[in-house]
């Protein structure tokens, strides 16, 4: 798990462009740091950026909540960054983490689980754990 020095937090901040999208907020992809599969898409603001880059745990901002959301914080699978990216337009931000359980709510290792293919949505894999007895405690 890596973190940043305040210096080095405030330079990455720096580099990254909040502007092009509303809500002052960069894409986020998080991919397995050993095999390279994508889990998941979200946004980041400034303070949330600030917030994974301090701790090592990815924490997003939940546009429809309007509020950070650490990665893990009802379920407890968290996502410890192991290696942070940053696109060549500096406006999305890709994170290679150490996934605890699985990335996905729906008890998925990853979010993308669903091909679409011939005109249906294809399931793979199977879930991990059960939504139910983590989210409804």
């Amino acid at each position: 798990m890596i973190k940043f020095s305040e210096e080095q937090i405030d330079n990455f901040i720096g580099l990254l462009d909040f502007s092009k999208i509303e809500g002052h907020v960069v894409p986020v992809i998080a991919q397995d740091y050993k095999t390279n599969e994508v889990l998941m898409l979200a946004f980041a603001n400034e303070e949330a950026m600030r917030q994974s880059l301090k701790t090592g745990i990815a924490c997003y901002f939940s546009r429809s909540r309007k509020k950070l959301w650490k990665k893990g914080e009802e379920s407890g699978h968290i996502q410890e960054i192991q290696h942070i990216f940053m696109d060549c337009y500096q406006d999305t931000v890709l994170l290679k983490v150490k996934q605890k359980v699985a990335a996905c709510h729906t008890g998925f290792y990853s979010c993308f689980y669903r091909e679409y293919l011939d005109g249906e949505l294809i399931t793979h894999g199977e879930p991990v754990f059960d939504p139910e007895e983590v989210y409804n405690k």
